[in-house]
């Protein structure tokens, strides 16, 4: 069964993350999964607008921490490293360079890797017991996926500061606040609502919504390209410190880490 699924109904298309057991944790695997089908959804001139949801519990809790360049298992060469360590730049650019209108619909937990994937969409729909961050820093390293910027233009430098630089989960009303979320849902209706904002935007023109949604795009990310080619750097630095193993050791043994700086 694939763990990425695409379906199309009318003018809406459906991206769904299908990994329930584990929480719907991200692999390369699944990072390229969706990469290429988001790249099919654009060549779709059938479909009007997306809703990227996912199946279980939780949205996602990020990357699978069992992968061996968290787990340190056997490690391709650091050129390759550096490559892989750009995938996730990639999904999210194939993700925001969709040309119809995405809503993310969130439910549960959504850090770090998902928490990258809500952001890349034009809006989220969040449960009311949704809990959103990028817990990247409490693994000692630094916010990848070119998700800084989106991140700072939704809801500015502080409040960007704190969701990244904490690595806490935050609730869904408080990021409604913020203006991280577009609405927030009860559980029940939490997929019908994205269904609803999708129809909305498919029942528009399409050629000038997807123009205007380019030129926001455009507009609010000039800077991104020239500055967040660097976080791939960052992480092959932060990976090969002490912090990172002690940090990852610490979230399989179950204890809570010690940073020394190193």
């Amino acid at each position: 069964m694939s763990l990425i699924e695409l379906s199309r109904d009318g003018a809406i298309g459906r991206l769904t993350i299908r990994r329930p057991e584990k929480r719907n944790a991200i692999t390369q695997e699944m990072m390229t999964d969706l990469e290429g089908t988001a790249r099919e959804l654009s060549g779709d001139e059938q479909v009007r607008a997306v809703v990227l949801d996912a199946e279980g519990d939780d949205f996602s809790v990020g990357a699978d921490l069992s992968q061996p360049r968290f787990s340190g298992g056997e490690q391709p060469s650091l050129l390759m490293r550096r490559r892989g360590a750009e995938l996730g730049a990639k999904l999210m650019r194939s993700l925001r360079e969709i040309p119809q209108p995405t809503v993310c619909a969130i439910q549960g937990v959504a850090t770090g890797a998902g928490a990258c994937i809500a952001t890349a969409c034009d809006f989220r729909i969040a449960s009311r017991e949704a809990r959103i961050g990028y817990g990247e820093v409490k693994i000692g390293i630094n916010l990848m996926w070119h998700a800084v910027g989106p991140c700072v233009q939704l809801v500015g430098p502080a409040r960007a500061k704190q969701l990244i630089m904490t690595g806490r989960l935050f609730g869904a009303e408080t990021l409604e606040r913020w203006g991280f979320v577009d609405e927030v849902v009860e559980p029940s209706a939490l997929q019908e609502r994205a269904r609803e904002w999708a129809e909305e935007y498919a029942a528009l023109p399409p050629i000038a919504v997807q123009m205007i949604k380019r030129t926001i795009q455009r507009y609010s990310g000039a800077l991104d390209e020239a500055i967040l080619h660097a976080d791939a750097d960052q992480w092959m630095l932060a990976s090969l410190s002490e912090d990172f193993r002690e940090a990852v050791s610490a979230f399989f043994e179950k204890r809570t880490p010690t940073y020394r700086g190193n």
